[in-house]
């Protein structure tokens, strides 16, 4: 069930970032070669009566994408020059790139508001419910009913904001905690976190118990939706400038062999955990694609805000270099993630 619930999740948050791009560019009369789901060799493929795409399933369940004509470094003279990519107005360019990322975020939306509707709201204020035996936090002077105001000069807003700022910890600094007691009083304590392997992944651990009492409702559901995925979003903002930065390592990083190792643990966990990681890498896929690296859609809406700059269009073989040679940089580093993730695994 661990492998079904991989192939569901993996497949269905990259085919509806697909079916962006895809509905977009047939609405823009953009010539589409091919729907695929997976890379590498064909498993299946169907081409429908007076449609020119193909729609394939391919063997490598970790990734999918729909080739449109115009972005080949050689132009295909066969397909007219109205229905290449290039031909289009920039708006329609502009939406035809943006789709992918937008159904992405919406899908997570939606995710979000079944699981707050159905399941009910999580606690999301970090007021300490608990204090675990044998952990830091519980020796530490921190009470039970503390509300958790800063950690290493961050504000904090939700269980999010702490999460992050664990997996940025070492044991060589102690992390900074500021709080509000129930009798309103703040204070600030220096914490040495608890090293553990998990997975086979160091972390570090504070052991703060938090609360898992649920809210329902039409209303809670709702604000749980947007605030949830602004807190997602922000996590992930502060993932990748830390990455850049080099406070975080690139061994943190998982690709679909490390989601694999989550998956059983998360469907253990209940159907709600299962929605809860595919909105999760759903946000995840919109926001990394937002990158401006080339072959990312970030990296294409690049050049249309260049095209604007300098009032004409960059040459499309050149961008279409760039975006091929940043498609192989992008397979290196994925087999770089893969390789740190069976070394975790195993």
């Amino acid at each position: 069930m661990t492998l079904v619930y991989f192939l569901l999740i993996l497949g269905i948050t990259i085919m509806v970032h697909e079916i962006g791009h895809f509905l977009a560019a047939k609405k823009a009369g953009i010539y589409v070669y091919e729907f695929a789901l997976g890379m590498g060799p064909k498993l299946f493929s169907k081409k429908r009566e007076n449609d020119e795409t193909i729609y394939s399933i391919r063997l490598i369940p970790l990734g999918g994408y729909v080739q449109l004509a115009g972005e080949e470094i050689k132009a295909d003279e066969r397909i007219p020059i109205n229905k290449r990519l290039q031909s289009k107005t920039w708006y329609e360019r502009f939406f035809t790139i943006i789709s992918g990322v937008a159904f992405n975020f919406i899908f997570a939306l939606l995710l979000l508001f079944m699981i707050g509707l159905f399941w009910g709201v999580p606690n999301e204020a970090p007021i300490i419910n608990d204090l675990e035996e044998g952990y830091p936090a519980y020796s530490s002077g921190l009470q039970k009913g503390d509300l958790i105001l800063q950690v290493n000069d961050r504000k904090i807003k939700t269980w999010d904001d702490i999460l992050i700022e664990l997996e940025l910890s070492s044991q060589e600094k102690p992390m900074v905690i500021t709080v509000k007691h129930p009798d309103d009083t703040i204070e600030t304590y220096n914490i040495t976190l608890k090293k553990e392997l998990i997975n086979n992944r160091e972390v570090y651990r504070l052991g703060i118990v938090i609360n898992n009492e649920r809210t329902y409702g039409l209303i809670p559901a709702l604000k749980y939706t947007f605030t949830k995925t602004v807190s997602l979003i922000k996590t992930l903002f502060i993932v990748i400038i830390n990455l850049f930065s080099g406070n975080l390592g690139i061994n943190k990083v998982s690709g679909p062999i490390g989601i694999y190792s989550i998956v059983g643990e998360q469907a253990k966990a209940g159907f709600d955990s299962v929605l809860y990681l595919m909105a999760f890498l759903s946000i995840n896929v919109g926001f990394i694609n937002l990158i401006p690296f080339p072959a990312f859609d970030g990296g294409r809406l690049l050049f249309l805000v260049i095209e604007r700059i300098i009032g004409r269009p960059v040459d499309a073989k050149i961008e279409n270099y760039l975006h091929t040679i940043g498609f192989y940089i992008l397979m290196a580093l994925m087999l770089y993630i893969a390789f740190n993730d069976i070394i975790r695994l195993f």
